[in-house]
């Protein structure tokens, strides 16, 4: 972390926060969460894991492998002891803000009609 980002709170994504229902996800579950957390600059593992608490090591560590093979992040090992390790947003990577920023905006809007329409087949499928 650089002296100029600020740290990642336990409470950045809300628990009760419906991601799970979203009718649609960028690369998995995670991967809009870690662009979120990395939106504001390199972040270490266990910086992520702050936010991220509901995901496991294993689960997050695929992620970023993930995001990186998709060029979405770099991994910059550091030479020094102890090793240090930053993720960081790509450009690439960047160009998804703000298709979050419009899921985010669309869910505030839709969510209760999704959940609705969503409970309303649950019940008719039973």
């Amino acid at each position: 972390m650089t002296p100029s980002t600020p740290s990642l709170g336990p409470d950045m994504f809300d628990p009760v926060c419906p991601s799970a229902a979203m009718p649609f996800r960028v690369g998995d579950k995670w991967t809009g969460m870690v662009v979120r957390c990395l939106e504001g600059g390199p972040r270490r593992f266990t910086e992520l894991r702050v936010p991220l608490r509901a995901v496991t090591p294993k689960v997050l560590s695929e992620t970023l492998r993930a995001m990186e093979r998709d060029g979405l992040l770099t991994r910059t090992a550091y030479d020094e002891n102890p090793p240090r390790v930053e993720y960081a947003l790509t450009p690439l990577g960047r160009t998804l803000i703000p298709l979050l920023d419009a899921a985010r905006t669309w869910s505030e809007t839709h969510l209760p009609q999704l959940l609705a329409a969503r409970r309303s087949h649950q019940r008719n499928a039973s």
